[in-house]
C-alpha cells in the first residue's frame, strides 16, 4: 500500500530536497524534544579519502576500505596497501578515535561507520569520509560513532542517501548536517566505556586465536617457518601424469616442503577425508519458497578468528542459485575460491540451519574437534594445500576431487584440548564484543526515546 505524507512548504529543508523519499515518515525524527545539534558544529575534520590504485603486497601504507569497517570499528584483518608520498600520507593519516563513514556503495552498506582504535600508520580510501571531533568538544567520538550506528543515526543516513540504479550516496556536506542529541558528558562517557570494552574484547579474541595457532605450529616445528618460493625447479613426467597437472605453480617446491613436514610429524598424519565428512551441497531452498533463511556468503566471514559475523535474510524462492548448503553448529566452512581461501569459519549456534553458498566446502569433523579443524584450515597446514590445488581459468577454485589429496597431522589429545579451549575463549570474547556494542547502541536509543516520553 502506498504511503502518503504531507509536508509543508516551510519544511522542505530550504528547498534543497524535494524528492518524496526524503520525507518518508519512517525517516522523520522529532528534533524539537531535547537539544539536537548538527554534527558540523563539533567537527574539526570532515574529509574524503585517497583515490588511487591499491596493492596486495605490504608496501607503502595500509589503507582502509569499506569492508574494513566491522561492527563499529576499523579492523586490519584484510587491509590492502597504497604507495604515496610522505606529504600525502600526512594529509590522510588516521589518528586514534577518528571515525570513518562509508559514503557510497549498495544501499545496505552506505553509512557503515567505524571508529579507529589501532596503532600504526593507516590511511583511508576515497569512498570513505573521515570525521574527527574537535578537542574538548561537547560530543565524545565514541558516542558519535555509536549514535551513527544506532537506529536514529541510520534513519538520517537512509534519509540523506541519494539512490541510483545500483547504489546510494551520501556526501560530506550532508553528513555534516546530521543531527545528534547533546547528552551529558557523564552519559557519553558511559557509552565510551562500553565501546572501549568492546574493542578490548575484539583484540583479546584475536590474541587468543593467535595463541591457538601458535600451539599448533610449535607442535609441528613450523612456528618460524617462512615459505621461500623457488625461481626454478624440476619435476618428473610421472608426477604430472598422476596429478593431471602440467602448470609450473603446482610443482613449486614450497608445497612439498610443507607436506613433507606434516608427513614426518612424530605422531603421524591422516587423510583429511578420514577425519571429516565432506557435506554435499544438495539442499534446494526453492522447495520452501516462503521460508525465511539466514544466508551466509564469503563476505560474512571474519578472517582473523574464523567466525561468521553476519548474514542476510532471504526467502526460499529468492535464494541465489549458489545457495545450496544447510550448515549446522560445529561445521567448518572453507572457501574454495582462490583469492578468498582465508575465508574459513566455525559455525556457531547462532547460524544453525542457515543457508550457505557453494563457494564453500562444508566439513563436519568426527575424528578431531571443530576448533582444531578450524585452526588447521586457517593455518599454512591446509592453506598451502588449498592454494596448490586451485585450478580453472575464469573462476579459479579447488575442485572437489582434490579433497582426497589433503592431509593433516594427528595431534595428541592434550594439544587438541589446548587449541580447542583457546578457540572457544576467542569466540566467546568476540561474542562479548558484539553484545557490548548492542548494549551501547540500545542505551543511546533508549535515552533518545525518553526525550519524547
Amino acid at each position: 500500500m502506498a504511503t502518503i505524507n504531507t509536508i509543508k512548504l516551510s519544511q522542505l529543508e530550504g528547498a534543497k530536497r524535494i524528492d518524496a523519499e526524503f520525507y518518508q515518515p519512517e525517516y522523520i525524527i522529532d528534533f524539537s524534544k531535547g537539544k539536537w545539534i548538527p554534527i558540523k558544529k563539533i567537527l574539526e575534520i570532515c574529509q574524503y579519502g585517497i583515490s588511487q590504485a591499491m596493492i596486495e603486497e605490504p608496501a607503502g601504507y595500509p589503507i582502509f576500505r569499506m569492508d574494513d569497517i566491522k561492527d563499529g570499528f576499523l579492523v586490519d584483518d584484510e587491509v590492502k596497501y597504497i604507495q604515496i608520498s610522505k606529504n600525502t600520507f600526512e594529509q590522510f593519516k588516521l589518528e586514534i578515535n577518528d571515525i570513518l563513514f562509508n559514503r557510497v556503495n549498495a544501499e545496505e552498506f552506505v553509512g557503515r561507520t567505524g571508529i579507529f582504535k589501532l596503532k600504526g600508520n593507516f590511511v583511508f580510501a576515497s569512498y570513505l569520509i573521515r570525521i574527527r571531533t574537535k578537542r574538548n568538544s561537547q560530543i565524545l567520538p565514541d558516542y558519535l560513532n555509536i549514535f551513527l550506528n544506532c537506529k536514529f543515526g541510520k534513519k538520517q543516513i537512509k534519509r540523506f542517501s541519494r539512490r541510483a540504479v545500483n547504489q546510494a550516496n551520501v556526501n560530506a556536506e550532508e553528513v555534516k548536517n546530521f543531527k545528534i542529541p547533546l547528552f551529558s558528558i557523564d552519559f557519553q562517557k558511559k557509552i565510551a566505556t562500553l565501546s572501549n570494552e568492546a574493542w578490548e574484547n575484539i583484540q583479546l579474541s584475536k590474541t587468543l586465536y593467535q595463541q591457538a595457532e601458535s600451539i599448533l605450529l610449535q607442535e609441528l616445528g613450523l612456528q618460524d617457518f617462512k615459505p621461500q618460493y623457488h625461481l626454478s625447479y624440476t619435476t618428473t613426467f610421472s608426477n604430472t601424469f598422476n596429478t593431471h597437472r602440467i602448470d609450473a605453480e603446482y610443482f613449486q617446491p614450497i608445497y612439498e616442503e610443507v607436506i613433507n613436514r606434516i608427513k614426518s610429524y612424530k605422531n603421524g598424519f591422516d587423510k583429511l577425508l578420514n577425519c571429516v565428512e565432506n557435506v554435499k551441497a544438495d539442499f534446494n531452498p526453492y522447495r520452501l519458497p516462503n521460508k525465511v533463511f539466514s544466508y551466509v556468503e564469503l563476505a560474512d566471514i571474519n578472517t582473523s578468528v574464523g567466525t561468521i559475523e553476519n548474514s542476510k535474510q532471504i526467502k526460499g524462492d529468492e535464494a541465489p542459485s549458489r545457495a545450496r548448503r544447510i550448515i549446522k553448529q560445529g561445521d567448518v566452512i572453507v572457501s574454495r575460491v582462490e583469492g578468498s581461501l582465508e575465508k574459513v569459519a566455525l559455525v556457531s549456534k547462532d547460524f544453525e540451519n542457515s543457508l550457505a553458498s557453494t563457494g564453500f566446502f562444508q566439513f563436519r569433523p568426527f575424528k578431531i574437534s571443530p576448533q582444531v579443524l578450524l585452526v588447521l584450515a586457517k593455518s599454512l597446514i591446509l592453506q598451502i594445500q588449498f592454494k596448490r590445488e586451485c585450478a580453472g581459468t575464469i573462476l579459479t577454485a579447488i575442485p572437489e576431487k582434490a579433497l582426497t589429496r589433503f592431509i593433516i597431522p594427528i595431534l595428541p589429545d592434550d594439544i587438541q584440548q589446548k587449541i580447542s579451549s583457546l578457540v572457544q575463549q576467542s569466540h566467546q570474547a568476540r561474542q562479548k564484543a558484539k553484545q557490548l556494542l548492542e548494549e551501547a547502541k540500545r542505551t543511546v536509543e533508549k535515552e533518545i526515546e525518553e526525550l519524547s516520553s
